[in-house]
């Protein structure tokens, strides 16, 4: 897998989140703004995985966020430990009716939707310079592709690699 595609403006709702997942995302999304990070859902990994929400902060350190919007959903994933590679912190995201399910030694934020607030911090795990290098590039290559498609919507045209 390339690490981008000149056209990889990947969607932010492709059909695959839930109301109540959604309504977790506008959340944190809120809080994480307003704490001073650049907030990219759905951004692919170079791993291929997929993170929820990733942020990048004034900082330059970088966030992903799991979202999971009821137990069986927290239950029917195992690739969360995965994420830990492609980021300094990682926090599971949910609401209040949910609780806290999560393994204590994760961030954990909770949201109603509108409000957010972090309930644990996430232990700190430095990524190499490298990889934060690969990261910090992903996050500013999609954000903006994502903003100029929304500017300027056009057919998608196949780009050799």
């Amino acid at each position: 897998m390339p690490m981008f595609c000149a056209l990889d403006v990947e969607p932010m709702l492709d059909g695959r989140q839930s109301p109540a997942a959604l309504k977790v995302r506008r959340g944190v999304g809120r809080l994480l703004r307003e704490m001073g990070h650049g907030v990219v859902p759905e951004l692919i990994l170079p791993s291929g995985r997929r993170a929820d929400l990733i942020t990048l902060g004034a900082d330059g350190e970088i966030w992903i966020v799991e979202i999971k919007s009821c137990l069986a959903d927290f239950r029917a994933d195992s690739k969360w430990p995965q994420y830990k590679a492609y980021c300094d912190r990682l926090f599971f995201a949910s609401t209040p009716e949910v609780g806290d399910i999560f393994p204590q030694g994760e961030g954990l934020i909770m949201t109603d939707g509108f409000e957010a607030e972090i309930i644990r911090p996430a232990t700190v795990s430095r990524l190499a310079a490298p990889a934060r290098r690969t990261l910090t590039l992903r996050i500013a290559q999609t954000a903006s592709r994502r903003l100029h498609e929304m500017e300027d919507p056009s057919p998608r045209i196949a780009v050799p690699n």
